[in-house]
């Protein structure tokens, strides 16, 4: 890739095996589509959809399903020169169902897969110095060696000077215990610069889902605090500003995917303007294409191939009002 990415994506790809049929449960269905996967590479794939430059830092299997998920993630415009191959560990998979709503029920296979084998020497200190960005999300830290190689990429890009993005993206069936997750989920939380956080997974750390609740998560190092709400839109604080910004009614096929093209779309605007968390203009009309383009991912089937494009979001917000 000739330009280097502004924004580098760290953490799990996988293949998500997503129902063909709708069920409460994975016991309820019997036939399933593959779809890349993995919150990290989501948003890789959504932040080079937007035309922002973007790569992926990670491992997987060097076996069929490894080597499709490079092939996808290069066919998008994702850099993958720091996707590393292992051939010890299988490339990880989860099994998705989906409900009449949408809403998801996971099983994972890694035990261990490859990303959990992700080493710190093979984290690229000059790759991430040429970044804008780091994005990085809990799952990552569930295991070793993963987990230092994740402290470790999060320290050279504070030397660097990026911005760290974090999703804490809780998927309890990865840890041990839900006080794990809570510790887990809060250990990288003074880190981040930009963190996302579904509103469950805030009423899952604070015991509410409200304003109050996201503020008490407030830290000093953090700069851009967002609660998304599913098909309310999604919440926002600043230092000093907060508010909320409505999000848009869809058919809604499949919501995997839909918090990650959120991220995505907010973390390319970080790169397309540079006073965005100073000007809350700009940020107000940023979250409304951000809702409007996971709107837009949860009206298809899977993560990265129901991501659209600038050009399609642009085409939906002019039809609902305008940026």
């Amino acid at each position: 890739m000739d330009t280097p990415a502004a924004v580098l994506a760290l953490g799990e790809l996988l293949i998500d095996f997503v129902a063909t049929e709708r069920g409460e449960s994975l016991g309820d269905v019997s036939t399933f589509v593959r779809a890349p996967g993995g919150a990290p590479a989501n948003v890789a794939v959504g932040v080079a959809r937007l035309g922002v430059p973007s790569g992926f830092i990670g491992k997987v299997g060097d076996d069929p399903f490894g080597h499709h998920l490079a092939d996808v993630l290069r066919s998008e415009g994702v850099d993958v020169t720091q996707l590393r191959f292992d051939a010890a560990a299988r490339t990880a998979l989860a099994f998705v169902s989906l409900s009449e709503t949408g809403d998801r029920d996971f099983m994972f296979y890694r035990h261990p897969s490859a990303d959990m084998r992700h080493q710190p020497d093979e984290i690229d200190a000059e790759a991430l110095a040429s970044a804008r960005i780091l994005h990085i999300g809990s799952i990552s830290t569930i295991a070793e060696p993963a987990a230092s190689a994740t402290r470790h990429a999060l320290r050279l890009a504070h030397e660097a000077g990026l911005l760290v993005s974090y999703d804490p993206n809780l998927r309890l069936p990865l840890w041990p215990s839900a006080e794990a997750a809570r510790d887990g989920i809060m250990a990288l939380w003074h880190d981040a610069d930009v963190i996302k956080i579904a509103e469950d997974e805030l009423h899952f750390l604070t015991g509410a889902d409200d304003l109050a609740a996201a503020r008490s998560l407030w830290t000093p190092r953090l700069r851009l605090l967002l609660v998304t709400r599913a098909e309310r839109g999604a919440s926002f604080l600043t230092g000093e500003h907060e508010g909320h910004s409505a999000g848009f009614a869809v058919a809604v096929a499949d919501t995997t995917g839909a918090g990650d093209a959120f991220t995505a779309a907010v973390l390319a605007a970080l790169v397309q303007r540079d006073d965005l968390l100073e000007n809350l203009d700009a940020l107000e009309a940023t979250l409304r294409r951000a809702n409007a383009f996971a709107a837009l991912t949860t009206t298809r089937r899977g993560a990265i191939p129901a991501m659209p494009d600038a050009e399609t979001v642009d085409a939906f917000l002019a039809q609902h009002g305008g940026a």
